[in-house]
């Protein structure tokens, strides 16, 4: 299993982007999926989540209602769009798998995680 994330960069704060994480080496529709982060200096932390289906997302309280994730399973892919960005969001963004139903937001409790895609607000 491979994941590859892509669509970090340089944002005004109050911006947006979207970060894409690509899934390969197995179907997508077996596996949760997670987004964490990691600011310099800190820990890995939580962002959001979704389930195999799509169906139960969890995110965040310092990103809910700005972050939303979803995934297209015949694709391969899980997204993260995030709106209205604050230079506290900046981090190293990365999607993480795991081979459950549901998500968690637990770092240990995820299988697979791909490279990091830098994310940087500041104006």
């Amino acid at each position: 299993v491979q994941l590859q994330a892509s669509g970090g960069g340089l944002v005004q704060p109050g911006g947006s982007l979207r970060l894409s994480c690509a899934f390969s080496g197995r179907t997508l529709s077996r596996y949760a999926v997670g987004w964490f982060r990691q600011a310099p200096g800190k820990d890995r932390d939580f962002a959001a989540a979704i389930s195999r289906s799509g169906g139960t997302t969890y995110y965040a309280d310092s990103v809910k209602g700005r972050f939303t994730i979803s995934r297209d399973n015949a694709k391969n892919t899980v997204a993260l769009q995030m709106n209205n960005l604050k230079p506290e969001d900046t981090a190293v963004y990365y999607c993480a798998a795991r081979d459950s139903l549901l998500p968690s937001r637990v770092v240990r409790e995820y299988d697979y995680w791909g490279q990091g895609t830098k994310v940087t607000v500041s104006s």
